[in-house]
């Protein structure tokens, strides 16, 4: 029975993208417009986080709320004006002119964590590049994505577009799944490594994003209230459960007794000894694996399971332990979906930018790092030497899944490059959901200067070898 739901799903997404192949850019715009109005909206955003939450008890109502508004917006403000319809650019003095085209039916495999504005994000720009967009969720976010891919169908509806350019598999699971990423013409891939491993087999076009769990560097040179401010909101936002929320804090030991202390006036609870073995042995029992049922809960209802009395336990936002030694490989320096940060110490930049690169070793290559500084110089050397698609500056690395305060574009899909098993390198966005044709005229030859291509090579005469010495 699910082989024919999605097979059914295919058709149907298949006869309404051959409808909207044909679009002008202003009936793609429209479609776009009204689905993201019915997602912007204040009642639905609300209900769609009420459900979320209440389905996958991950993150917190009101940050999934502000979430989907956020993204909802930043992707509209990233689409608008974008050429996606015909003639998209124009070289006269190379005689090329390239043509935007659809992809086709592309399969989104899409995460528990957030999962509405993982799925409106992906759905607005394969809609303005008029693609028809079927989802297959995690099965527990089910019917969080039901939900969320009725509305989207709602807006399309009220443009005079088929609803059917946005779907949703009536059953979730692995078997469905990759049937569906078998079936389609492209594959977007938002989860575990799992999901995108899966993509990249399925035969299918696919991107995937990567593994995250950024580490953050704090130099003496940072403006340090702004970090701890930027650090402390990141970590604990959505209970920590994005790829992008802090998760290792590198802190220059001239500043790291200022940096606690700024962490616990923002709310922030500094584990002890005791209590940092009593929550580790909570979070990871067999002192590897992450204990699922804690996965996204909040910073208090963790203490309390763990046994931590806090001062305010209302008002704890982030627990934070202190690793002693980061080059050991210590569980709480990898993944942890949830509002826990682990704070250490180096002496010298060079060590800091050594135990990045380690640390992103262990918890997910070319994903993302940040470093607090003054210096231009140390920024560069950090991006230079280390495997990733993205150093965040002086912001908080939940930017890096776009920013209205920084160039970054919106996404959900943060690949990682080959560091991390990725196809591509860097933010998934509507340009990567277009086909281009190009069109080759002449023009008058080019000369190539042989002197300026070969340097030095040119002109040397070419001896014949010479017999090997012995």
């Amino acid at each position: 029975m699910s082989s024919e739901a999605v097979d059914e799903a295919l058709r149907r997404a298949r006869k309404a993208q051959a409808e909207v192949a044909a679009w002008t850019q202003d009936q793609a715009d429209e479609a776009v417009r009204a689905a993201g109005w019915h997602c912007y909206r204040e009642e639905a955003a609300r209900r769609l986080a009420q459900l979320s939450f209440e389905e996958t008890g991950l993150g917190d109502i009101e940050d999934l709320f502000a979430l989907q508004r956020r993204r909802t917006l930043g992707i509209l403000h990233d689409l608008h004006g974008a050429r996606t319809v015909g003639v998209v650019d124009e070289q006269p003095e190379r005689g090329l002119v390239r043509i935007a085209k659809p992809l086709g039916v592309i399969a989104v495999a899409s995460p528990a964590t957030a999962p509405a504005p993982g799925i409106i994000c992906n759905a607005l720009p394969m809609l303005k590049t008029r693609n028809a967009a079927v989802f297959s969720p995690n099965p527990r976010a089910h019917a969080s994505a039901l939900a969320t891919v009725e509305v989207l169908r709602t807006g399309l509806a009220e443009a005079g577009a088929p609803p059917d350019l946005v779907q949703c598999l009536p059953v979730a699971g692995r078997a469905e799944g990759e049937q569906l990423m078998a079936g389609a013409d492209f594959v977007v891939a938002i989860g575990g490594a799992g999901t995108v491993r899966r993509a990249y087999r399925s035969g299918t076009p696919a991107v995937g994003a990567g593994v995250g769990n950024p580490t953050v560097v704090v130099d003496e040179t940072a403006d340090l209230a702004d970090a701890v401010g930027r650090i402390h909101a990141g970590a604990g936002f959505n209970n920590g459960t994005s790829c992008s929320s802090e998760s290792n804090v590198l802190v220059h030991r001239s500043v790291a007794a200022a940096f606690e202390a700024g962490l616990a006036r923002a709310g922030a609870h500094l584990c002890d000894e005791d209590e940092a073995r009593r929550l580790t042995a909570l979070l990871w029992p067999d002192g590897g694996t992450l204990n699922r049922s804690l996965i996204g809960r909040s910073a208090a209802e963790i203490a309390e399971a763990a046994g931590i009395g806090t001062a305010e336990p209302g008002k704890v936002s982030v627990l934070v332990v202190r690793c002693a030694d980061p080059r050991r490989d210590d569980v709480v320096l990898r993944e942890k979906l949830s509002p826990l940060l682990t704070v250490a110490v180096y002496d010298d930049f060079e060590e800091a930018v050594d135990l990045v690169e380690l640390l992103s070793d262990r918890c997910g290559r070319g994903h993302s790092c940040a470093v607090h500084t003054t210096s231009a110089e140390r920024v560069l050397r950090l991006a230079e030497r280390i495997s990733t698609c993205r150093v965040v500056v002086n912001q908080s690395t939940m930017t890096n899944t776009g920013s209205l305060e920084s160039g970054v574009p919106f996404t959900t899909t943060l690949a990682a490059g080959s560091w991390g098993g990725s196809s591509v390198s860097g933010n998934v966005t509507w340009r990567h959901f277009l086909n281009h044709t190009t069109i080759s005229r002449p023009v008058r030859a080019r000369v190539p200067d042989e002197a300026a291509l070969f340097g030095a090579y040119w002109g040397r005469d070419r001896q014949p070898a010479g017999p090997v010495a012995g």
